[in-house]
């Protein structure tokens, strides 16, 4: 029998041990199951061994890095044959080498959670951006706790999408509530066009939203410049016109785009076009399920195809 483990990420005082004694309260997930807690850190606020103790939940701590083994922890598989286990892991570690250790015989990683702290995001993206995206990038869910009405959900949106697009996003106010905040992205272009023309620095905060919010494009009109790609295994009637965009850093620069198809009237424009030409493009949307989706996403039906002069930045980016 599987033995589930969840990660819980984040750095010092981001609110981790809050949120798993909270979890630990929670009936419906301890479900009568011996619970092993690993920390692997210490911060402000501490857990009550006794009281976890009555409900058949079992702390253990981890010094240093080092002592955090396989040999480690199936040796507390054997002493606690524990029905699920949570890891509270040391914010300054590499993520990837815990997802990367061989487990015991059994455990099995089902969900890594992330808590940040919303007063210092911005600040720790602009002063440690590779830890900080390393955390964000495995992650399944991402709670940003400690959210004032000053939080502007869509700029944490646009730091996050392009490193994980599959999170999911939680928002909590200061008293742990929902934070509901202006749900309102501030779009540079009109939505309530049928036709719309993207300025060649709008492509990126376009691609995030149609990945997010895919239905309120369907039937629309997209214009755009776009660099020319097409894989030799697509079909002939299908390409992707895209952009190169930076992620999280310089070194992370990938191409984005959707599928595109078209008429046969452009089988020789198709034909007769490279890798990175530029162009220029008019496209319907339609909502439908791809594999590149795992479900429903924006297919481009594109009208009119012609070349195009290169934009002033061949990258773009989601701010």
């Amino acid at each position: 029998m599987d033995i589930p483990v969840y990660m819980i990420n984040g750095f010092l005082e981001s609110g981790k041990t809050s949120f798993i004694t909270t979890t630990l309260e929670d009936d419906e997930f301890i479900n009568g199951d011996r619970i092993l807690v690993i920390a692997c850190e210490e911060g402000e606020e501490e857990y009550n061994e006794e009281k976890l103790r009555k409900k058949n939940i079992f702390l253990e701590n981890v010094e240093s890095r080092e002592a955090f083994t396989k040999d480690y922890l199936t040796k507390m598989n054997a002493e606690y044959h524990p029905d699920k286990v949570i890891v509270e892991l040391n914010g300054v570690w590499q993520m990837a080498d815990f997802l990367d250790m061989d487990m015991p015989d059994g455990w099995q990683m089902v969900q890594i959670i992330t808590l940040v702290d919303a007063s210092t995001f911005i600040n720790y993206v602009n002063n440690m951006r590779s830890m900080m995206m390393e955390q964000i990038k495995y992650s399944d869910t991402i709670i940003f706790n400690r959210c004032t009405k000053d939080v502007k959900k869509v700029d944490f949106r646009r730091i996050v999408k392009p490193v994980n697009r599959k999170a999911q996003l939680i928002y909590e106010a200061m008293d742990g509530e929902e934070f509901t905040g202006d749900d309102e992205d501030e779009l540079p272009f009109d939505i309530s066009q049928d036709r719309i023309e993207l300025h060649d620095d709008d492509f990126g905060l376009w691609y995030l939203d149609a990945l997010d919010f895919a239905k309120k494009y369907e039937g629309k009109t997209m214009c755009f410049k776009a660099m020319f790609y097409k894989d030799k295994k697509m079909p002939i009637d299908t390409f992707v016109p895209g952009r190169f965009a930076m992620q999280c850093c310089a070194d992370d620069i990938g191409f984005i785009g959707f599928t595109s198809r078209i008429p046969s009237t452009y089988a020789g424009f198709l034909a007769s076009h490279h890798d990175r030409d530029w162009i220029y493009v008019e496209a319907k949307v339609r909502v439908e399920f791809r594999r590149e989706y795992r479900g429903k996403g924006p297919v481009l039906y594109v009208s009119k195809l012609t070349d195009a002069a290169p934009a002033e930045d061949d990258i773009v980016y989601f701010t």
